[in-house]
């Protein structure tokens, strides 16, 4: 269970510092729209934080390391979320900075983006499934 709140201080620590990157950075650049920037806090705070409170909590009575869908969880998960958060920041970068992207690098953005949703979403998926076969036993 410590193993699993450690990871949610992390993610929590994450948010805070995009949060906080989020309001400097658009306040040193004189920047006052809407941009991709200003999503990563929650994104890493709801993806991050509260997915591992609630797999500590489930952890607690159930078990889910035995599980082998949910050591896949751990894997893929961790990576989908921070790749995404990561693409977050770099598209919300350039939409302040108002860099002009080619059509491909806007397309390499909103890809390798992609790749982390589906792989986030999929560890979504595992970390019910693995929930489901806890529930049964």
């Amino acid at each position: 269970m410590k193993k699993y709140l450690n990871y949610s201080l992390g993610y929590a620590i994450a948010a805070m510092v995009g949060g906080v990157f989020y309001r400097e950075f658009t306040k040193y650049n004189g920047f006052s729209g809407v941009t991709t920037l200003g999503k990563v806090h929650a994104h890493l705070f709801m993806l991050g934080m509260v997915v591992y409170l609630l797999v500590a909590l489930f952890s607690a009575h159930n078990d889910l390391q035995g599980q082998k869908t949910f050591r896949i969880f751990m894997c893929i998960y961790n990576i989908g979320v921070p790749l995404t958060a990561v693409m977050m920041l770099v598209r919300g970068i350039m939409q302040v900075l108002g860099v002009p992207l080619s059509a491909g690098a806007t397309a390499a953005i909103s890809g390798i983006a992609g790749i982390g949703h589906v792989l986030a979403g999929t560890g979504l998926i595992l970390l019910l499934v693995s929930l489901r076969n806890t529930a049964k036993n």
